[in-house]
Protein backbone atom coordinates (compact mmCIF):
# COMPACT_ATOMS: atom_id res chain seq x y z
CA UNK A 1 0.00 0.00 0.00
CA UNK A 2 1.39 3.42 -0.89
CA UNK A 3 1.81 6.16 1.66
CA UNK A 4 -1.09 8.09 0.04
CA UNK A 5 -3.44 5.12 0.45
CA UNK A 6 -2.31 4.65 4.05
CA UNK A 7 -2.78 8.36 4.77
CA UNK A 8 -6.25 8.38 3.19
CA UNK A 9 -7.30 5.23 5.10
CA UNK A 10 -6.05 6.66 8.39
CA UNK A 11 -7.86 9.95 7.72
CA UNK A 12 -11.07 8.11 6.84
CA UNK A 13 -10.87 5.97 10.00
CA UNK A 14 -10.28 9.04 12.16
CA UNK A 15 -13.14 10.90 10.48
CA UNK A 16 -15.57 8.00 10.99
CA UNK A 17 -14.46 7.63 14.61
CA UNK A 18 -15.04 11.34 15.20
CA UNK A 19 -18.52 11.16 13.60
CA UNK A 20 -19.49 8.20 15.81
CA UNK A 21 -18.32 10.02 18.94
CA UNK A 22 -20.08 13.23 17.92
CA UNK A 23 -23.30 11.34 17.22
CA UNK A 24 -23.12 9.60 20.62
CA UNK A 25 -22.46 12.92 22.38
CA UNK A 26 -25.40 14.50 20.56
CA UNK A 27 -27.68 11.65 21.63
CA UNK A 28 -26.64 12.17 25.27
CA UNK A 29 -27.08 15.96 25.12
CA UNK A 30 -30.36 15.92 23.19
CA UNK A 31 -33.12 17.23 25.42
CA UNK A 32 -36.05 14.97 26.18
CA UNK A 33 -38.80 15.08 23.59
CA UNK A 34 -42.23 16.32 24.49
CA UNK A 35 -45.67 15.16 23.45
CA UNK A 36 -46.09 17.95 20.91
CA UNK A 37 -43.05 16.74 18.94
CA UNK A 38 -44.53 13.29 18.27
CA UNK A 39 -45.47 12.77 14.63
CA UNK A 40 -48.41 10.77 13.39
CA UNK A 41 -47.60 7.06 13.58
CA UNK A 42 -45.01 7.52 16.34
CA UNK A 43 -45.56 6.78 19.99
CA UNK A 44 -43.72 7.57 23.18
CA UNK A 45 -43.58 6.65 26.82
CA UNK A 46 -44.51 9.47 29.17
CA UNK A 47 -41.70 10.31 31.60
CA UNK A 48 -42.98 13.31 33.55
CA UNK A 49 -45.52 16.10 33.62
CA UNK A 50 -44.06 19.58 34.01
CA UNK A 51 -47.34 21.31 34.84
CA UNK A 52 -48.83 22.74 38.04
CA UNK A 53 -50.04 20.14 40.56
CA UNK A 54 -53.75 20.72 39.94
CA UNK A 55 -53.35 20.37 36.17
CA UNK A 56 -51.12 17.30 36.61
CA UNK A 57 -53.78 15.65 38.77
CA UNK A 58 -56.44 16.27 36.12
CA UNK A 59 -54.20 14.88 33.35
CA UNK A 60 -53.32 11.82 35.40
CA UNK A 61 -57.02 11.14 35.98
CA UNK A 62 -57.40 11.09 32.18
CA UNK A 63 -54.61 8.50 31.83
CA UNK A 64 -51.47 10.61 31.32
CA UNK A 65 -49.41 8.69 33.86
CA UNK A 66 -45.61 8.30 33.74
CA UNK A 67 -44.73 5.00 32.07
CA UNK A 68 -47.83 4.91 29.87
CA UNK A 69 -47.65 4.81 26.07
CA UNK A 70 -49.01 7.89 24.26
CA UNK A 71 -49.82 8.01 20.54
CA UNK A 72 -50.89 11.10 18.58
CA UNK A 73 -54.16 10.73 16.68
CA UNK A 74 -55.70 13.55 14.68
CA UNK A 75 -55.64 17.31 15.14
CA UNK A 76 -57.71 20.35 14.34
CA UNK A 77 -57.07 22.00 10.94
CA UNK A 78 -54.66 24.51 12.50
CA UNK A 79 -52.92 21.79 14.48
CA UNK A 80 -54.25 22.92 17.86
CA UNK A 81 -55.77 21.20 19.80
CA UNK A 82 -54.42 17.76 19.05
CA UNK A 83 -55.87 14.40 20.04
CA UNK A 84 -53.69 11.81 21.80
CA UNK A 85 -54.48 8.18 22.56
CA UNK A 86 -53.54 7.09 26.06
CA UNK A 87 -54.77 4.26 28.27
CA UNK A 88 -57.61 3.35 25.88
CA UNK A 89 -58.96 6.90 25.64
CA UNK A 90 -58.61 9.79 23.22
CA UNK A 91 -57.89 13.15 24.82
CA UNK A 92 -57.49 16.54 23.12
CA UNK A 93 -54.69 18.74 24.45
CA UNK A 94 -53.65 22.23 23.54
CA UNK A 95 -50.10 22.85 22.33
CA UNK A 96 -49.12 24.66 25.56
CA UNK A 97 -50.00 21.56 27.60
CA UNK A 98 -48.54 18.98 25.19
CA UNK A 99 -45.17 20.77 25.23
CA UNK A 100 -44.96 20.32 29.01
CA UNK A 101 -45.52 16.54 28.93
CA UNK A 102 -42.04 15.03 28.60
CA UNK A 103 -41.29 11.66 26.98
CA UNK A 104 -38.49 9.20 27.68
Amino acid sequence: MTWKAQYWTLGFDLQMSFKRKAKAAHARSTPARNLHELRRGESGILDRLEVPEEEARRLMEMGFLPGHKVTPAHSAPGGDPRVFRVDGSEVALRRETAIRLILR
